[in-house]
């Protein structure tokens, strides 16, 4: 095709879309900034880290355009990736703040999280969807998703807090890509090798009839420009994060015991109609309840026995002025894949529910209820229905509440006694403002397990255990971890699974403690970049690439 987008290249889409001769880039390819975690796993660099920054005018108006270089590790987000797109987020930001409108675009040509970096790219994408919300108040935040990759992973989540989607028939979108879902729950569950299938319900027209998406468009640059700007000058927002009562009602309509098509699906979403839904207090119960690390600490906090709720998966309670909230495993639950504690459809929607709820109750108080976040979460749920109905909007429910709340002034604390892996991470802990964890060798903390970052990397797990010892964000324990800089507070005297008296007054008291640091502080996530181990090791690549797009802003 003559004008084809899809067919261009990052750099090329990202000028494109701008007026001609008004483009300037950002850190461009002859800085020769590239990852530094790349060459020591043997993996050939970009100058640019796979994204383009491009500044100019669009239709006449300012604009930023983001574009994500698909062809270069799958699109994946790494630490000076990720940091590249955040600042230049921020920067806009702060534009807009001054009253200088600028319009930011993203090009979404992107597996999520490069998994070379994974842990680093969990990070970046959390503060992307920060920076991503923050501006929303002021612009709409335009996503295009043209083709080849697609939008998976992490930044599928990122896709539905934007605030309008705009893909091409070649598009997909997920948050688990087929190859995955085979991996952890089994070919009869998405059969990787059924090409329909997978364009049938992670395509265009499925996207966009069930509100995943909300146009498509023909790949061809001028057709894109105007539904970019058409978007801009209406000020659309599909508010998709803001929908947790229209999905709940949707699930109760739904029997996961039985198989769903997509023309079924669609037909459901037509009609459901959104009733409200209320997530009780947790209560004390008689009955012994699945067992998990997050569940044993919640309880031991709030000083509630065998809590539970309407929802059995999701609990919640205040004490002491603090709502602590956890996520936990139900081996009965009637939907399948989140029985071992995984973030699933309804969890995310859920914790919206309440999070939102408390933000609307504290909005005219001075004093903002800090909310306490009880991580354990393995993954998020691997499902086709999941995948169907559009899981990462769920995921991006949580995660934009969470962020809003932070923002609106709530200290929001993540305590890290259980696993913290990939978008269950995103959703549930992520968007804090400061994380305790336990220096627990039992505690994963990850991108993906193992198996599937092996197949995704085309590794053996040999090969993936060998580089993480060169590359600590690739590694699945909290001690690697540490050394990102991410952590308030490693506790080194408490085990997951002894919450003893002692144990829980000392976390008690480490959570009080990160609550009166976030005290006329900003209520960004900055705090990561600013810790020692950030400064000296951790973010260092970050803060350079931060330094670098601030001096070249508005030369």
């Amino acid at each position: 095709m003559k004008n084809s987008f899809v067919e261009l290249n990052g750099r090329q889409r990202a000028f494109s879309l701008l007026d001609e001769n008004t483009g300037r880039e950002i850190v461009g390819p002859e800085f020769d900034f590239i990852s530094p975690h790349l060459e020591p796993q043997n993996i050939v660099p970009e100058s640019d880290d796979g994204v383009i920054i491009a500044k100019g005018k669009l239709d006449g108006k300012a604009a930023v355009i983001i574009s994500i270089e698909g062809s270069f590790q799958g699109g994946g987000i790494g630490e000076v990736s990720g940091a590249k797109i955040v600042a230049a987020l921020e920067k806009t930001l702060e534009d807009n703040k001054n009253g200088i409108k600028e319009y930011p675009v993203i090009v979404l040509d992107t597996g999520g999280v490069r998994l070379q970096e994974a842990n680093y790219g969990l990070l970046s994408i959390s503060e992307i969807q920060n920076a991503v919300i923050a501006l929303k108040e002021y612009v709409p935040v335009i996503g295009i998703v043209p083709g080849r990759v697609g939008s998976f992973g992490g930044m599928s989540i990122t896709s539905a807090i934007l605030s309008y989607l705009i893909t091409t028939p070649k598009a997909r979108i997920a948050l688990n890509g087929p190859e995955v879902i085979e991996q952890e729950a089994g070919v009869r569950e998405f059969d990787s090798s059924d090409k329909n299938l997978i364009w049938d319900t992670l395509g265009t027209r499925q996207r966009v009839e069930t509100g995943i998406a909300d146009e498509v468009v023909d790949d061809d640059v001028s057709a894109i420009k105007d539904a970019i700007n058409n978007a801009i000058e209406q000020n659309k927002d599909a508010h998709r994060t803001d929908q947790a009562d229209f999905y709940l009602s949707l699930l109760d309509e739904i029997d996961f015991a039985q198989p769903l098509n997509t023309k079924q699906y669609r037909d459901l979403y037509s009609k459901n109609k959104a009733t409200k839904h209320v997530v009780n207090e947790a209560t004390a119960s008689q009955q012994a309840k699945t067992k998990s690390r997050g569940r044993l600490w919640f309880e031991k906090l709030t000083g509630i026995e065998n809590a539970e709720s309407n929802y059995p998966t999701v609990l919640h309670a205040e004490k002491d002025g603090k709502e602590y909230i956890a996520i936990v495993p139900d081996e009965n639950n009637r939907f399948p894949r989140v029985r071992k504690g995984e973030v699933g459809l309804q969890e995310g929607f859920l914790v919206a529910e309440i999070v939102n709820k408390i933000v609307d109750e504290d909005k005219d108080k001075k004093e903002k209820r800090p909310l306490i976040l009880v991580v354990d979460v393995p993954s998020q749920a691997y499902g086709y229905k999941e995948e169907l109905i559009g899981i990462h909007i769920s995921l991006a429910s949580a995660a934009a509440a969470y962020a809003k709340a932070r923002q609106a002034g709530h200290p929001v604390i993540a305590f890290i006694p259980g696993d913290a892996v990939s978008g269950g991470f995103l959703a549930h802990g992520l968007q804090s403002n400061r994380i305790i964890a336990l220096a627990d060798d039992s505690i994963t903390i990850q991108a993906m397990s193992k198996a599937s970052a092996a197949r995704i990397t085309q590794r053996t797990i040999a090969e993936l255990e060998e580089a993480t010892k060169h590359v600590p964000a690739m590694a699945y324990d909290i001690h690697n971890y540490e050394k990102l800089g991410a952590l308030y507070k490693l506790v080194q005297d408490v085990s997951s699974w002894d919450a003893n008296e002692n144990a829980v007054e000392e976390i008690k008291t480490v959570i009080d403690e990160a609550i009166e640091s976030t005290k006329n502080q900003p209520t960004d996530l900055h705090f990561r970049y600013e810790t020692p181990i950030a400064v000296e090791s951790g973010r260092q690549a970050t803060n350079k690439m931060r330094k670098t797009v601030s001096e070249q802003w508005n030369q």
